[in-house]
Order: C-alpha cells, then structure tokens, then sequence
C-alpha cells in the first residue's frame, strides 16, 4: 500500500509503502468500540465513596430498650434509615471497572483505526522530523504547514524525544505519544496522525513480530 510522504516544509517529496496488514484492514465498529470502552475504564479514578453502617462512626448501643416505649424499634443510630446513617448500595472505591481486552482484539482495533486513518487521508507520513532545541515555535511552524491550521493532531514518535515533547507542551490540540505505544483511544482523541517513517518501523516491530 503506497502513501504519499512528506517534509518538515509540508511538501510532498514522493510515496513510500506502507504494510497492508497494519494500515489495509477494513474496520469493525463494534471492536472498536469494546476496546475504547476497555481503555477509559481502566484510565477511570475511582473518587465516590460512601461509607455503610459498618463505617460510620458511633451507633454501637441501642438507642432505647426493645419494648415499652411506644416508639419503633431500632438498634443503631447509623441505620440507613436515620439521618447521619450509613449509606445502602452507595458508590465505593473497592469497585473494579477494569475490562480485559484479548490481545489480538487490542491490535485488531488498533490496525483498523490506523487504516481508517490512512483511507481518510488523515495520516501524515514523514520523511523524518527533528529539531535542534525543544522551542515551541520550532516544532509550531512545521505543525502548521502540515496540519494544525485544519484541526488536531497526534505526533507519534519512533523513540523518545526530549525536544519534541518539551515543545509540543504549550501547543494546543497536539499531543505526542510512543509508536510503541500507541493505542486507539489517543488515535480517535485526534484529528490527524502524523508519523514519520522510522515510527512505522517500530510499529510494526512492536505489533506485528511480537
């Protein structure tokens, strides 16, 4: 599968083959969508947190005798009943949101956005990208060129680089991540996918042989 390559100045300089079996897949929605699912439950903190009657503090004695009063019995002030009780069926942070996800199905997915990607002329292949020093204005003019005037975009690195990340900070609607790691909740998070050559390599090192 060719592509069309291109320069830091965002002109073409010629076509360069990608491999079908990574950016070729035709996509299935339904993965897609189990695996984001997957991704943002296991990136969910776990904050509420309500405490039973067993946590509440105090409510140990009864509060009056079982009988002779003309009241209805109780046993505890911290019933779920009372004001000041515990709480029955509240949220707790015991609770597990994590959904495992097959491997295969994870990189199925993951090939299957790329290939969207790719068949919506949303990936932008690099000949090669680097700068001297990690300057946001550095890093800004070849975004700009390329895509960052039409929308947002993921810069996927082959390895990592301490300049491009420190300059990609400031900018916003841009985010740079790992070959190695990349995954298809960053992937659909952004417009644009820009990676240069030597990324893909380690994509399919990383993906395809392991």
């Amino acid at each position: 599968m060719k592509i069309t390559v291109y320069n830091q100045e965002g002109k073409e300089i010629g076509q360069t083959i990608i491999p079908k079996e990574i950016f070729d897949i035709p996509i299935n929605s339904d993965l897609v969508h189990q695996v984001v699912i997957s991704q943002m439950a296991i990136r969910r903190k776990v904050i509420a947190h309500t405490k039973t009657r067993a946590e509440v503090r105090g409510g140990g004695r009864k509060p009056w005798r079982q009988k002779g009063t003309g009241r209805a019995r109780a046993g505890s002030i911290r019933s779920p009943i009372w004001r000041g009780g515990g709480v029955t069926f509240g949220p707790t942070t015991e609770k597990v949101f994590k959904k495992r996800i097959p491997k295969k199905m994870r990189r199925k997915a993951l090939f299957m956005v790329l290939s969207a990607k790719a068949k919506e002329s949303l990936l932008l292949v690099l000949d090669n990208l680097k700068i001297e020093k990690p300057k946001t204005k550095s890093i800004a003019e070849i975004l700009n060129k390329l895509f960052l005037k039409k929308g947002s975009g993921l810069v996927v690195l082959p390895r990592m680089d301490k300049n491009i990340i420190k300059a990609t900070k400031n900018i916003p609607r841009v985010s740079t991540v790992q070959a190695k790691d990349l995954n298809v909740l960053d992937l659909l998070c952004y417009k644009y996918i820009m990676i240069p050559k030597e990324a893909i390599k380690v994509i399919k090192e990383t993906f395809l042989t392991s």
